[in-house]
């Protein structure tokens, strides 16, 4: 088990028909780090949307042969997904496209609803008859609803805001508009930007907007909704203000990519910062340091620089293995394939390994003893976040205490399980250095969560029953 956060969104609205498609193309090649599971773009073509999704990578989705097929227009949205507890399926896939009595909408989203249950139990309730088992969907319908009565999509959009609660980060396209908003918290990242041509761009991350040729604008404010037209950029901020900011610690640590600003804070140097803090922290005799591709290079330059102790490239990472990668039953070990260690430069050493995050500890044993195999004297394990304690409701597939390692084990007996001569993680009251000391969520490690807990987190009733059976029947 490893950990992953559902989605990169992205949207273009350009001045004039253009290729729409290709610049979302290369919008979600940026944010592939997000979401590696399924892709799809909606492209509106003077009012018709036209759209292509599919499970894959953004590669494999968009061949030469369907961009080429794609229509030009000014408005397109695009998403990248990695399914949580949403369901890895065809009609999770995102864009979502609604035709309503007002007009079409496509919608794509980031982050996970605190309340979705029980938004989409009434919902059902009232007739809706949902086809995916994303939040999403969810999403789309109380925004239809909305629309329906009120005078703008805008509007809607506000309304909408009005019940949702957690973690949202949205781009929308109706016929004519192109419209982005952030939960009240900012739990997840939301920016803006501009082509030289003149075409506003809006990403999950800044990293995506230079993709695309763009410079960055801003972030998107927490609460704020942006409205993009050909009457120019309106800014609506009735929501803002109204929660205390509460953005995601771990897209510092892990998520996001290190040459990306978020909420004006550099990935990358939070990352360093987090290695400077361990090598303080948790101090060891070693000869080399090196860090886990890619996530723990950053840091490991930081606690390198702190310690005294040289960087070396000491793990390879096999940047070619897709989702169409097959292990052949349980004969070959995956992280071995995944990853290689580079002998030369372990062999005999003492080595300060530097990783983002331990989850149940299967992978960390696993690299670990791919060291000592390469000849590592010593292997000491430095993470750059404090210890998964709690589940996380909104966006990241830690969904229970169950197979967290650090709930049922001591640092000194995980380090034992995993095979490291030391274990280090990064202090809890060190995580306002990484942000600059601006909100941030943290309820991972400590438990605090911004939101009312949700009692019921299933987004398949119907897998659940069908699980329960299962086990009755066994």
């Amino acid at each position: 088990m490893s950990i992953h956060e559902e989605c990169g969104v992205f949207g273009v609205i350009a001045p004039e028909p253009t290729d729409v498609a290709n610049i979302s193309y290369y919008g979600l090649y940026a944010l592939q780090h997000r979401g590696q599971e399924s892709c799809g773009i909606v492209v509106n073509d003077d009012g018709l949307f036209v759209s292509h999704k599919d499970m894959g990578l953004v590669s494999e989705v968009f061949s030469d042969e369907i961009l080429s097929k794609m229509p030009r227009g000014r408005i397109a949205v695009a998403h990248a997904r990695y399914g949580t507890t949403g369901g890895t399926n065809r009609n999770n896939c995102q864009p979502i496209e609604v035709n309503h009595q007002k007009g079409r909408m496509a919608l794509a989203h980031n982050g996970n609803l605190s309340n979705a249950a029980e938004l989409r139990n009434e919902l059902e309730l009232s007739g809706a008859i949902f086809h995916t088992t994303s939040d999403t969907e969810t999403i789309a319908y109380i925004v239809t609803k909305e629309r329906l009565k009120a005078p703008s999509i805008e509007e809607a959009v506000s309304r909408a805001m009005d019940v949702l609660d957690g973690a949202y980060s949205l781009v929308l396209m109706s016929a004519q508009k192109l419209i982005c908003a952030r939960d009240p918290y900012g739990f997840r990242p939301l920016c803006y930007g501009k082509t030289a041509e003149g075409a506003y761009v809006v990403a999950s991350e800044s990293c995506a907007i230079k993709a695309v040729g763009g410079e960055v604008i801003r972030d998107v404010e927490p609460g704020e909704m942006l409205v993009f037209s050909d009457k120019g950029v309106v800014s609506r901020r009735e929501h803002c203000d109204k929660k205390d900011k509460k953005l995601c610690v771990f897209e510092y640590i892990y998520f996001a990519r290190p040459d990306s600003r978020i909420d004006g804070v550099s990935v990358h140097e939070a990352r360093f910062r987090a290695g400077e803090v361990l090598a303080k922290a948790h101090p060891v005799e070693a000869d080399i340091v090196i860090g886990v591709p890619d996530s723990g290079l950053d840091a490991a330059l930081g606690y390198s620089e702190a310690s005294g102790i040289p960087y070396r490239i000491g793990l390879i990472k096999n940047k070619y293995i897709g989702r169409t990668f097959i292990a052949p039953g349980q004969r070959l070990d995956k992280v071995k394939i995944k990853l290689a260690a580079i002998e030369d430069a372990v062999r005999g050493k003492r080595v300060v390994m530097i990783d983002d995050s331990i989850v149940r500890g299967t992978t960390s044993g696993r690299i670990v003893r791919l060291l000592r195999e390469a000849g590592a004297a010593e292997v000491h394990m430095r993470i750059s976040s404090p210890p998964f304690l709690h589940p996380c409701y909104y966006g990241t597939d830690i969904d229970s205490e169950e197979h967290l390692i650090a709930c049922h084990h001591s640092v000194t007996e995980i380090a034992e399980i995993i095979g490291a001569d030391s274990l280090g993680y990064l202090p809890i009251e060190s995580l306002p250095c990484l942000t600059g000391g601006s909100g941030f969520c943290s309820a991972c490690f400590g438990g605090e969560y911004p939101t009312k807990i949700p009692t019921d987190t299933r987004k398949d009733r119907f897998e659940q029953r069908l699980s329960e059976r299962k086990k009755l029947k066994q």
